[in-house]
Order: C-alpha cells, then sequence, then structure tokens
C-alpha cells in the first residue's frame, strides 16, 4: 500500500471522526448533562483561588500586596489567548472540513475571548498604576493584548456584516486565521523588545519564578478561569442550537398555516 494511500485513508478517518461529533444532537445529548457540574466546579475552583491567593498568600516582596491583582489579570490573559487559539482552531475546522459545529463555535468563542480580554486590560491598568504611575503605557505586550481585543471584536462584527450567513463565518474564520500570528507576539514580545512589562514569570522551560504559596493558588485561579470559558462558549451553543431549531419549528409552522 502506498504512502498517499495511507495519508488518504488516515484524512478520511479524521473527517469521519468529526462529522461524527458535529452533529448537534450528539453534542447537546453530551454537554448539556455535564453543564451545572462544570459551571459548580469553576465557579468553585474559582472562588477558592481568589479567596487563597486575596486572603491566605503572602503579600509580593517587591509589589506589595498591589500584586493580588495577579490572581486575575494573568489567569484572564492566559485564557484570552488560549481562546483565541480555539478560536483559530475551529476556523480552520470550518475552512478545510466544513464542520457544521465550527461555525457556531466560532460565533460563541468570541464573544466569551472578549469579555476574558477585557478584563485582562482592565486589571493589567489597575496593576499598572501603581507600579508604573500610569494606567496605560504603550508598551508592547499591552498594545499585543489589545489587538487581540480588536481582533475578538473584529470576528464578532465580521460575522454578522453579510446577510448571508455563510459568507460571514467564512470572512470572520479568515480573519482568525490570519490574527493568530499575533499570539506569539504576545508571548514572546517581553523578549523581542525592551517592555516595561515583566517577564514571564512561570514558563515550561524555566519552571515558576515565583513563590509555591502564591503559585499554587494562581494555578487554582486559572484552572477555574479556564473551565468557566469552556463552561460559557459550551452553553452558549447550546442554546444557540435550541435557538435555531426553535426558529426552523417556527418557519415551518408558518408555512403550514400559509
Amino acid at each position: 500500500m502506498s504512502e498517499n494511500t495511507l495519508t488518504a485513508g488516515r484524512m478520511s478517518k479524521t473527517g469521519a471522526w468529526l462529522h461524527y461529533f458535529a452533529n448537534p444532537g450528539r453534542f447537546l445529548r453530551f454537554v448539556r448533562p455535564a453543564l451545572p457540574w462544570a459551571a459548580a466546579v469553576s465557579m468553585a475552583l474559582t472562588v477558592a483561588g481568589l479567596v487563597w491567593g486575596y486572603v491566605f498568600a503572602p503579600a509580593d516582596w517587591e509589589q506589595g500586596d498591589a500584586a493580588r491583582i495577579m490572581y486575575v489579570h494573568v489567569p484572564a490573559a492566559w485564557v484570552a489567548m488560549s481562546g483565541y487559539a480555539m478560536l483559530a482552531g475551529v476556523s480552520f475546522f470550518s475552512v478545510v472540513w466544513r464542520h457544521p459545529l465550527a461555525d457556531l463555535a466560532a460565533e460563541e468563542i468570541g464573544p466569551v475571548g472578549a469579555g476574558f480580554t477585557f478584563v485582562c486590560l482592565v486589571s493589567g491598568s489597575l496593576w499598572g498604576k501603581p507600579m508604573w504611575g500610569a494606567y496605560w503605557v504603550w508598551d508592547a505586550r499591552l498594545t499585543s493584548v489589545l489587538v487581540l481585543f480588536f481582533l475578538y471584536l473584529g470576528h464578532i462584527a465580521l460575522i454578522r456584516a453579510f446577510d448571508n450567513p455563510a459568507h460571514g463565518y467564512r470572512a470572520a474564520a479568515i480573519l482568525a486565521l490570519v490574527g493568530a500570528i499575533n499570539l506569539p507576539i504576545i508571548v514572546f514580545s517581553v523578549q523581542w523588545w525592551n517592555t516595561l512589562h515583566q517577564g514571564n514569570t512561570i514558563s515550561v522551560s524555566g519552571g515558576a519564578k515565583i513563590y509555591i504559596t502564591m503559585l499554587y493558588p494562581l494555578l487554582v485561579a486559572t484552572l477555574g478561569f479556564y473551565l468557566s470559558f469552556l463552561t460559557l462558549v459550551c452553553a452558549r451553543m447550546c442554546a444557540a442550537i435550541m435557538e435555531r431549531r426553535t426558529r426552523t419549528l417556527l418557519v415551518a409552522a408558518a408555512e403550514r398555516g400559509a
């Protein structure tokens, strides 16, 4: 068997697997029962991480209590970037495989990701005031995160800019894929340019440059933020699927009445 045949077979299996889970009915049956549990766990983790960080964790030796805002700012920043990476991923599925749920997922990821990015920008500004003496500076990290926020807003607007929804989904998917180039700029901006923003405190290769007593609540809060993001996106997708089903039933009923 040739290599091309094996590659084609793998691609066909991948496509079949994607389309199997693209069925809205299967998605609802799998996700809806888990939403209340996911919401409860995400809220518990988020509250536990924030209370742990703001009440029980020690203050930073250099920045004092002002550094406690990191328990909101850092998780929001990570989720904002991960959310856009997810947006680019489902946009890729939409363009390549025409995944039926990919466009719906992209439409619902946009507002949630924009919300977390807004929290990141606001909390970062509140942190920057006592540290830099200003709520905003045109720092490379701050500016690239602001661009990320605008990319989210552009994606939301572009989906709704066409009378034909298919054209809006396709244009927004292309924007999401092109905008993904901003993610490495955000990550490496503090290394590429001389910025006011501090370097990465936690990295996969370099470990953590933070006390364990501050790291643990940060990780708990981050896990809560990530689970909250996924729960919100899935809840919005379930609501959108039900809305489309209701609209279809109303249209069918109106046509029968006419």
